[in-house]
């Protein structure tokens, strides 16, 4: 799922202007003394008080048509985004029911004010309730993040199609199949195709400039299109077959094979039947291999939950075209008290709005029929749920529920061995974090680490990554091109990035509780003098120093402050950690470098800066070396014989993009 805004419908007001001064209210509303009459004998004065009768008075007056509703705290912090068929009956039950120590009953205390807006259907309240959820991230919602959609494999227009892995907005010029659960899933097939239809997939740069076969073609991988070895008539024939197979029509396509076989062989064309024979052959045996295969599913989805230990996982297997195509793990989080149902209810709500929706759903429990509904709306898809199901399809929901659980357990394991990480370096280095708003005492320990990388000098970086919560946080990651200074000077350009990484701190924010650098005495001295003028504490300053012939497991922990090295132990959960964040520093530094380093020895990626350099030229440019990188590796006597390229304008292409 990524986290772009979701399109609203054109009736549907956007969720930063809809007051609730906009909401049409009850003809005959109730007086506001019967609300709190009601809602003291419900949940007792002591609740009311808390909320007051502004707000229940407006509960009271909200209307009975479906919508959004939204609860602000006193600090106007969103708490909870939740939609309604009847807005009034539903936001009134949060105020006339007990909820006791649950999450709800948390939330329901701190409530100051909500707003609600009102929408046609319950469909076009599920698109905005999940809109705020991705764009808002309410405290009390159950949230799922996944940080990359979903792969498909396309086919793209033209003659000769080429096959290939996307990721992507969808192209109407384009067929695309899936999606797959995995870019495994897609290359595995990508793989398969190659081997049965031989379809290329070669990027067009390359295919319109070929003139031999590649050694796709000398393996029997490619059916060399790009040197005419194969008509447009018969690569169509092996594409359309190719998408036939995707969509699960294998037997049909089969049997349309063999007939075109016999009667190639009945023409005495007896090497097109053997090609055809050898297709058949390898298509059989793929779908003997598929042991789950099945005639009779085409497209399904398969939802297994898991609830343990306040953590939830929901594995989505995926079938596609009759394949059994693999399966993704989802770990949604705020799931402290849900159960099975409310986490799987929360996933097909925010998930089917961003996929496509298949036509059967196999899980091992009921969901909301209102839901069910609304989903199916919004799809424009006849949607059936197969609770209990059987043959196949039970051991495609028994994998699942195996898949969540073994993923749920990994999962737990991780957290758990994490946070005995944090606790030991907290511990090794006698420090005392504050405690976490979520009652986690380790949770709000901050660890923010420091790189430099150049390479010679040149295109120097500094990479500054961010851990707190168990876990590397890489939305705060940061990176800083380091200027002014002289190539190679490491000192230099560690005093620049942590005075401008922490030159504001003292006024705007909190010092993190540890600030790694990479190195040893040097560094930690540079890092001392730029806390000493910014008057910030030296005790959060550790240097990581390299051991003896800077083997793994021998590094020292050099203190700003003046205390003595320390020597953790190869074998110390602590060390384990630094040794995690200090690598994800150099990581993000080395790859960030190399960007930088690249861009600026291909003169920004960027012909247009090129004096003379248009982008129909550009384009031809492009065209004719299949790349930037192809044209900075063109001699100026190869650049001088695309059309409109000038001896003057080769040369200074040529010293441009050196």
């Amino acid at each position: 799922m990524t986290n772009q805004d979701l399109p609203l419908p054109p009736a549907m007001a956007e969720p930063q202007r809809a007051p609730t001064t906009d909401l049409k209210p009850n003809p005959k509303p109730e007086p506001v003394e019967a609300a709190v009459k009601e809602a003291e004998a419900a949940v007792g004065a002591d609740v009311v008080a808390v909320h007051g009768a502004e707000l229940l008075a407006q509960v009271a007056a909200l209307p009975s048509l479906p919508g959004v509703y939204r609860y602000f705290d006193a600090n106007d912090q969103l708490l909870y985004v939740g939609k309604a068929n009847n807005l009034k009956k539903r936001v009134s039950s949060y105020f006339q029911k007990q909820h006791g120590g649950t999450r709800i009953g948390h939330m329901v205390r701190k409530i100051a004010r909500l707003e609600t807006t009102v929408v046609r259907s319950e469909a076009e309240a599920l698109l905005l309730e999940n809109n705020l959820i991705k764009t808002q991230n309410p405290k009390y919602n159950i949230l799922f993040r996944d940080d990359k959609s979903y792969p498909y494999l396309k086919f793209s227009g033209g003659d000769f199609p080429r096959m290939a892995y996307y990721r992507g907005a969808i192209e109407k010029k384009n067929q695309y199949f899936g999606p797959y659960p995995s870019g495994w899933a897609v290359k595995e097939t990508i793989q398969l195709m190659q081997k049965v239809f031989q379809l290329r997939t070669c990027e067009d740069s390359v295919f319109n400039h070929r003139s031999r076969p590649c050694l796709l073609y000398q393996i029997k991988r490619c059916s060399g299109p790009c040197v005419n070895l194969i008509s447009p008539v018969d690569y169509a024939q092996d594409v359309d077959d190719a998408a036939r197979f995707l969509r699960g029509e294998t037997q049909t396509m089969l049997q349309q094979m063999e007939a075109r076989m016999m009667a190639h062989a009945d023409r005495l064309e007896f090497e097109q039947a053997a090609e055809l024979r050898n297709q058949i052959s390898a298509l059989s045996k793929v779908l003997h291999q598929q042991s789950i295969e099945t005639d009779t599913d085409q497209d399904v989805d398969i939802l297994a939950v898991k609830v343990q230990g306040g953590r939830a996982c929901v594995n989505l297997a995926m079938v596609r075209g009759g394949r059994h195509l693999g399966d993704r793990a989802y770990f949604p989080v705020h799931v402290e008290d849900a159960d099975e149902a409310q986490v799987l209810n929360a996933f097909v709500a925010q998930h089917y709005l961003e996929v496509a929706v298949p036509p059967v759903w196999v899980t091992d429990m009921p969901l909301e029929a209102e839901l069910m509904a609304a989903v199916v709306e919004h799809a424009g898809v006849k949607v059936s749920v197969v609770k209990q199901p059987r043959e196949h399809r039970r051991v495609w929901l028994e994998m699942a529920q195996k898949n969540a659980e073994l993923q749920l357990a990994r999962l737990l394991s991780e957290e758990g061995s994490q946070q005995a990480r944090t606790r030991a370096l907290i511990e090794a280095l006698d420090l005392a974090p504050e405690a976490a708003a979520d009652g986690d005492p380790l949770a709000s320990f901050r660890i923010e680490c420091f790189d430099i990388s150049h390479t010679s000098g040149e295109a120097t970086q500094a990479s500054c990554v961010v851990f707190h919560h168990h876990k590397m946080q890489s939305a705060e990651y940061r990176r800083f091109n380091i200027d002014g200074i002289t190539g190679g000077d490491d000192y230099a350009a560690m005093r620049q990035v942590l005075t401008r990484r922490y030159g504001k701190v003292a006024e705007t924010g909190r010092l993190p509780d540890l600030v790694l650098v990479d190195g040893g005495k040097g560094q930690v001295a540079m890092a001392r003098e730029v806390f000493e003028s910014l008057g910030l504490d030296l005790s959060v300053i550790v240097g990581v120093e390299k051991g003896e012939g800077r083997k793994v497991g021998l590094e020292e922990l050099v203190f700003a402050d003046g205390r003595e090295k320390v020597y953790l132990g190869r074998d110390s959960a602590a060390l384990m950690l630094i040794a995690q964040i200090r690598d994800e520093a150099h990581r993000f530094a080395i790859t960030g470098m190399r960007a930088q380093r690249a861009k600026v020895r291909v003169g920004g990626s960027r012909l247009e800066d090129i004096a003379g350099i248009g982008p129909k030229k550009r384009a031809k440019l492009l065209q004719r070396f299949g790349g930037v990188r192809g044209v900075g590796a063109a001699s100026v006597a190869d650049l001088r014989t695309v059309d409109g390229i000038s001896k003057e304008l080769a040369e200074d292409i040529y010293r441009a993009l050196r």
